[in-house]
């Protein structure tokens, strides 16, 4: 399996405050976007799988929504993220 609790926590750590942090927006925000990378590899190699097509776009929404919250309670926060994760170019 790809994403073990290893991953997580290594996740949740290098955008958390700790490993434990995991209700953060911008925890969430590199959880997600790990999972997007993932889905997306996978729907390139099988583009009939339609369960995950949808999947993944639920987790792009999920994701865009999270961002919106971020930018609208903390700009600087959000800006820091959006580099870390280099998600806008």
């Amino acid at each position: 399996m790809y994403l073990t609790s290893d991953v997580k926590k290594d996740i949740f750590t290098q955008n958390g405050a700790s490993s434990t942090d995991t209700g953060s927006p911008e925890s969430q925000i590199a959880l997600f976007t790990f999972r997007i990378k993932h889905l997306t590899e996978h729907v390139k190699e099988n583009h009939k799988d339609l369960n995950t097509k949808r999947s993944l776009m639920t987790l792009v929404g999920k994701r865009r929504k999270m961002l919106a919250y971020l930018k609208e309670q903390d700009i600087e926060r959000y800006r820091a993220i959006i580099k870390k994760l280099g998600l806008r170019k």
